[in-house]
């Protein structure tokens, strides 16, 4: 059965397991190819060079063989190395990052690319990484979750209410319901947006796919704040099924110490 050779794949390791004694599967998301498995053979051996290399949040250029099709067949690696440009996230942004990895495991499908989506990932781990993100840490995540949303076609439109498609009212307030998509608040939602709120979200990502749009939503996205955070997490854990985000859970125990 003939190999292709996939070579020079921008790509980041989202989580890895152990296979064997010495080899890992990889979970990577990758430019072209979305994400995809990967085994690492002898990656756990000292003198592996995949060894200093297969880290989260780093970016790397793979190599690896498909075998016939491919389609979620676990590929090959045939080589990693590290592109630099920033050290690894530590603290609250190193918890984010996780944070973006899980969903990527959960909500992408094997073998389906998502080359926007990759560059606004890329951007979004350069900022943890830079050490720089101070109150921005926030609207980044919205504004990933929100784009990650919308390219897997889960987000509904955000200037109508979805049963009707009737126009939102700016002043009257919106919930976003996992199977329902936006509808009129109830008088004892606190967590609901306004029309306007929502009317912008939706002018910011029409602003362009993926990073074209990212800067808009990040800036709309932050001047909604915690009520749009606890929108889309509901949203975002019906899409991910049961059970709790892992990290979701870390955050949930670490503020309660």
């Amino acid at each position: 059965m003939a190999t292709r050779r996939v070579s020079d794949e921008p790509a980041y390791i989202l989580h890895s397991y152990d296979w064997s004694e010495s080899s890992l599967i990889l979970e990577a998301f990758t430019r072209h190819h979305g994400r995809v498995a990967l085994v690492a053979k002898g990656a756990k051996k000292p003198t592996s060079n995949f060894r200093p290399v297969l880290l989260p949040l780093q970016p790397l250029r793979v190599a690896y063989g498909v075998t016939g099709g491919g389609q979620g067949d676990i590929h090959p690696l045939r080589g990693a190395e590290w592109t630099g440009g920033h050290v690894m996230p530590t603290g609250d942004a190193l918890l984010a990052g996780l944070y973006l990895n899980e969903l990527l495991m959960r909500l992408l499908a094997r073998e389906d690319p998502h080359a926007d989506l990759f560059d606004v990932y890329a951007g979004v781990v350069r900022v943890l990484g830079g050490g720089q993100h101070g109150d921005a840490l926030e609207p980044v995540l919205r504004a990933f979750e929100l784009l990650l949303l919308r390219a897997i076609g889960v987000l509904p439109a955000l200037d109508v209410e979805t049963a009707t498609l009737a126009p939102l009212s700016p002043r009257n307030h919106y919930t976003l319901v996992a199977e329902g998509g936006l509808r009129l608040a109830a008088g004892d939602d606190r967590s609901s947006l306004t029309g306007a709120q929502w009317q912008a979200l939706q002018q910011a990502l029409d602003e362009g796919p993926g990073a074209a749009a990212y800067p808009a939503v990040l800036r709309v996205g932050a001047e909604a704040g915690a009520d749009l955070k606890r929108q889309l997490r509901v949203l975002l854990q019906y899409h991910c099924g049961a059970p709790l985000l892992r990290t979701r859970q870390l955050m949930m125990d670490l503020q309660s110490l």
